[in-house]
């Protein structure tokens, strides 16, 4: 390809440099990034909380003004005219930027008002995009009434009303479900496709970062790495292996093990087994003085994520002494039988209505002691239904319900006493320090004097947060006020911990750091039931309910649940196949017209 045959760069910058005075005047945001996107092609952010993968976005979308370096976009100066710029972009920031009170007509609306979108294109563009986001049926239902996924369809079409030339999107599948993750990038790909569409895409999940046609790696505000994934997962080449467990352990106990070890990059619990990644040659190096599960191990192909946690370890510290001596201290499988006792939880024909619908019919299940129970579910299938009347947010309609042998529906009091909840958003008071923050909380769960300051000191150190005690809430990172949500959840010392998807928007550092934390939980003897859209977190699980339209459709092991992913054209299912195809087997089930339409 000669250099006039190459597409032409519809976003170009190089040395851009950013730095947020009122938040850190010594701290730079973005340093000297330089890089392009071309029509017709994907391009993934990648990183940490903090890498500055969302303020790049927002200089592009000339919504910021970089300090340094040069930014042309669509072929125009962002400094110069950010005007021109911004009325041939479309901009999708994290939270879809819609207006929960206004129809699904109104948004579209609005957002055609704010571009100056004629009465007469409108009525030839809004067709399309109801079709092509299948929210045709729903043009008159308030937004706020919307699932999350169609709440992300609509944020997209919202996006598209003006025809845009590059499409920014900022985390758009952050908290919704495979189906929905699956609809939206088939709607992307088929723009990049047929309109020669340029796409920017920030994510933390890094299968999407995979299928783009172009990733950049950021961390601290540069750019570590960028081009086509597979350069990105060439760096784990050679290096990423496949462990068992021994007798009587947890895959999720085998990955506490391994993490912070000397020579362990990542660890993360994969089809039973136990996915390890490491930054020695084991052509030269014996593994098994990491762990003797390596005389075992097999090598397996790499993936990208697994080239993006060996890129990020080259900008963290080596590992300490103190941190591996931890590690190792972790020798042997953590077997705690509470075989005899009775279920943490007992729920037996659960049953939720609002007037004549019915979110939840029918569910029943047990957990036990120390057990890792996961909720999962498409967008609107009930299990946040299902989530807060377990935690005692909302009312029973009919069914039982026993937390620690305390009835949920005669004893509330006595049962919530006895749990944790850490809410999706955090429910943190962004204006109050960490410190602060735990003091309230304390105090709601009836803690006072040298009982609530002992408290709140343990916490601080069990999560890392000692040094960063009166920084307020809201300057907080997303995997710090993660920490933060977790601590205040258990500052009472809870027999069972309640999460609903805590991890979501998280990157995978962040991820691996909680779920490390919930296994010790698990192992002190904490029963934990977590809501999560990340199905390959759903491996840390003991035993998984897959919910739609209030019913259980699976229930079981991560292993018998992969089972029933298995077809002709799928051997050997991810926990994310065999979700996507339980939840459409059941729904060909109760709606067979829409197979045969298909």
């Amino acid at each position: 390809m000669t250099s006039s045959d190459r597409p032409a760069a519809v976003v170009s910058c190089d040395g851009l440099s950013k730095r947020f005075a009122l938040k850190d005047p010594t701290k730079e945001a973005l340093t000297r990034v330089s890089f392009s996107a071309a029509s017709g092609a994907i391009t993934a952010f990648v990183g940490s909380d903090g890498a500055g993968k969302t303020t790049l976005l927002r200089l592009i979308a000339g919504l910021y003004m970089a300090d340094q370096g040069r930014l042309t976009v669509l072929g125009v100066d962002v400094r110069a005219d950010p005007k021109t710029v911004q009325t041939q972009i479309g901009y999708m920031p994290q939270r879809f930027g819609l207006y929960d009170d206004l129809t699904v007509e109104e948004n579209l609306d609005l957002y055609a008002d704010l571009h100056g979108v004629s009465a007469s294109f409108r009525q030839a563009r809004y067709p399309d995009l109801m079709e092509m986001t299948a929210l045709g049926p729903f043009r008159q239902r308030l937004a706020g009434q919307l699932s999350g996924g169609m709440k992300q369809k609509l944020g997209l079409a919202c996006t598209l009303i003006s025809t845009p030339r590059l499409l920014l999107l900022d985390e758009p599948t952050a908290g919704v479900d495979p189906l929905s993750r699956r609809e939206l990038w088939d709607i992307i790909r088929k723009l990049v496709q047929s309109d020669r569409l340029a796409v920017i895409v920030a994510t933390s999940y890094l299968d999407e970062a995979d299928r783009c046609d172009h990733a950049v790696v950021m961390h601290g505000g540069k750019i570590l790495a960028q081009g086509p994934p597979a350069t990105i997962t060439r760096m784990a080449t050679g290096k990423s292996f496949s462990l068992a467990a021994r007798d009587g352990e947890k895959p999720r106990d085998l990955q506490a093990r391994l993490l912070g070890r000397a020579g362990v990059v990542d660890a993360v619990p994969e089809a039973g087994r136990v996915r390890v990644v490491v930054n020695q040659d084991p052509a030269v190096d014996d593994l098994t003085r990491i762990a003797p599960e390596f005389s075992d191990a097999l090598a397996v192909p790499a993936h990208f994520e697994d080239g993006f946690m060996t890129l990020l370890m080259t900008q963290t510290p080596p590992v300490d002494a103190a941190a591996d001596q931890a590690a190792k201290a972790r020798s042997g499988p953590i077997i705690q039988s509470h075989e005899g006792e009775p279920p943490a939880i007992s729920v037996k024909g659960l049953t939720k209505r609002f007037g004549p619908f019915v979110a939840v019919d029918n569910v029943s299940f047990e957990v036990g002691k120390g057990e890792i129970f996961g909720l999962l579910g498409p967008n609107g299938a009930g299990k946040t239904t299902t989530f807060r009347m377990l935690c005692g947010l909302l009312a029973v309609t009919s069914g039982q319900l026993q937390l620690s042998g305390a009835d949920m529906r005669q004893n509330r009091a006595q049962a919530r006493a006895r749990m944790g909840y850490v809410a999706q958003k955090f429910s943190l008071y962004g204006l109050l320090s960490v410190r602060e923050n735990l003091d309230f909380f304390a105090s709601v769960y009836g803690l006072s004097g040298a009982r609530k300051t002992q408290r709140i000191d343990a916490a601080l150190r069990q999560f890392d947060l000692t040094a960063m005690a009166n920084v307020g809430a809201a300057q907080l990172a997303g995997g710090f006020k993660q920490r933060l949500a977790m601590a205040a959840g258990l500052l009472h010392q809870p027999d069972i911990l309640f999460l609903d998807e805590p991890t979501s928007g998280a990157d995978p550092q962040a991820r691996r750091d909680f779920w490390r934390r919930i296994t010790d939980l698990s192992d002190q003897g904490v029963t934990v039931i977590i809501t999560t859209h990340f199905m390959a977190e759903a491996e840390y699980c003991d035993q998984i309910a897959i919910l739609d339209s209030g019913h259980v459709l699976a229930q079981g092991s991560p292993g018998e649940i992969r089972l029933r992913g298995k077809s002709d054209k799928v051997n050997d299912p991810t926990m994310e196949d065999a979700f996507i195809a339980i939840v459409e087997a059941a729904r060909r089930i109760d709606s067979p017209h829409i197979g045969a339409a298909a």
